[in-house]
């Protein structure tokens, strides 16, 4: 029961869809412009850099309150299996993120939602996710490409993790509750990425710059 209320948690908190939120205060609707999608990239794309930010923060909360939600309720009862419900409850999250009830089940890509998995799951996961991510990213400029492999990293991350203690001492089960979850959100990931993928193999993937001055470098150089 407790591992269907960490569900439902999340996936409430996941309906929360703040791009498209933003974008209704400046009378658009996200999933029209751009990628179509309701996520942080597509809204810096459309919305600008600031608008971005929020988004991506407000994200990354949405699966931190979940988890925080689920220690609140079940951390002094079920301590010995916190990790597995919160696993639980960033399972909600994304579903609900990518899967909106409110919005027809057409959300955005869960990317900043699992970053939100990085910083409040685990701290061990933290510093392979940034180092992967942001080197990617300055090196390549394809999002899509950053936020695949750190799923990928991700995954083997928690496994890692699982195996060595650092997530409780749980029985195989249970551990592998944590583990096929943790596999399915790499899939799911993978799977909405899947036209990135096409562009990314195609080399027609689009690029994202934090700044003009690195895009217009960028275009001179390729020039």
């Amino acid at each position: 029961m407790e591992r269907i209320i960490c569900l439902l948690i999340g996936y409430a908190l996941g309906n929360f869809q703040t791009a498209y939120i933003i974008g209704r205060i400046h009378h658009i609707d996200i999933r029209d412009y751009g990628s179509h999608n309701s996520g942080t990239t597509n809204a810096m794309r459309v919305m600008g850099r600031g608008t971005g930010l929020i988004v991506l923060v407000v994200d990354i909360l949405k699966c931190g309150i979940a988890i925080w939600l689920t220690r609140l309720l079940f951390g002094s009862a079920h301590e010995d299996i916190i990790y597995v419900l919160m696993m639980y409850a960033v399972t909600g999250t994304i579903l609900g993120h990518n899967f909106p009830i409110v919005m027809g089940f057409k959300g955005g890509k869960g990317v900043a939602c699992t970053a939100g998995m990085v910083f409040f799951y685990h701290p061990y996961l933290i510093p392979a996710e940034v180092i992967i991510f942001f080197t990617l990213f300055f090196t390549t400029h394809y999002v899509s490409l950053c936020s695949l492999m750190s799923y990928t990293v991700l995954l083997i991350q928690v496994i890692i993790l699982g195996q060595n203690g650092f997530l409780g001492t749980l029985s195989t089960g249970q551990l592998a509750e944590i583990y096929v979850l943790a596999a399915f959100l790499t899939v799911m990931a993978y799977w909405k990425h899947r036209e990135n993928i096409k562009r990314l193999l195609a080399h027609e993937e689009h690029k994202t710059y934090l700044s003009k001055k690195n895009r217009a470098s960028e275009g001179s150089n390729a020039s």
